[in-house]
């Protein structure tokens, strides 16, 4: 194995220019560099690779072999050098990220239209998980950027903070009536209750806020995903806890109602996250940037 790959290097633009002092000259060394170097090589090949004519030098047959091998990398080589130019420019590359459903569809889906729109060719891949299970992707290196429910704590994640969220409870005509006025916790949990299942980070937040109040949730109906909540709250099955920036659509035609508490849910925000100690390529770092 030659460990000096210039010696390639000037054997090949050698045999390309077929002559000593052109490829001096396109090497911007001496001729006598340029023999020394292909001195250098052939010892080390144990073997002649040129022949000197009049009008220069020429390929010996084992020269002619190497040849076509080292013509063959250094295309590959200009091929991934090609292919770099391309990432840095976004003309080229992938953008991995993990997201739940609710922020990939209310947050997310936003972001990666305009991206996709101003850079075409980079390809974009989606994993919805929950915030815990994004987690666990971003560490092993199986996504870019993670979007987020904060908070969280991790010593081996970077976190930008974004929009802030407010949880609250929703319901539809059926329990219109408590939309009135402000109830206290204690009475919700007097009517039927709809919630995500266990597992995502929604779900602890308010069975947190219930257990700092000295309650527990016991949902009537468990479901997998905020969609559901609202069809089943607007359809009278009982109160659904949601994201209110997600359902201002749904709130502004009526269609559902805002059950407000006299003591309200602390608002938290969403969370970019990547990993410290693993750089981003040049198309994840520019989504990065249109997050942040």
């Amino acid at each position: 194995m030659i460990h000096n790959m210039e010696l390639y290097q000037v054997f090949y633009i050698t045999a390309k220019a077929g002559s000593l002092s052109k490829a001096a000259e396109e090497l911007y060394i001496t001729q006598p560099a340029v023999t020394h170097s292909i001195k250098q090589l052939e010892a080390k090949l144990g073997g002649q690779l040129f022949v000197r004519t009049p009008k220069g030098v020429i390929l010996t047959t084992e020269g002619q072999t190497l040849f076509t091998y080292i013509e063959q990398a250094y295309h590959f080589i200009l091929n991934g050098e090609r292919k770099i130019s391309e990432m840095h420019q976004l003309t080229d590359g992938e953008v991995k990220i993990g997201a739940g459903d609710t922020l990939c569809k209310h947050y997310l889906l936003p972001h990666l239209k305009t991206f996709h729109e101003s850079f075409p060719k980079i390809k974009i891949q989606v994993t919805n998980r929950t915030t815990a299970e994004t987690i666990t992707l971003l560490k092993e290196g199986k996504i870019d950027i993670g979007i987020v429910n904060l908070p969280i704590s991790d010593h081996q994640i970077e976190v930008q903070e974004s929009i802030a969220i407010h949880d609250c409870f929703i319901t539809g005509e059926t329990y219109k009536h408590l939309s009135e006025k402000p109830i206290s916790l204690e009475d919700v949990l007097r009517h039927p209750v709809i919630l995500l299942e266990k597992g995502s980070s929604t779900r602890a937040y308010l069975d947190q806020f219930a257990s700092e109040q000295g309650l527990a949730f016991m949902p009537e109906i468990e479901l997998g995903s905020v969609d559901l909540l609202v069809e089943f709250a607007r359809n009278g099955f009982g109160i659904a806890g949601v994201i209110k920036e997600f359902i201002k659509q749904e709130l502004d035609d009526h269609s559902l109602y805002e059950i407000q508490l006299n003591k309200p849910i602390p608002p938290r925000k969403v969370g970019i996250i990547k990993l410290k100690s693993t750089p981003l390529s040049a198309a994840a770092r520019r989504f990065y940037e249109t997050l942040s």
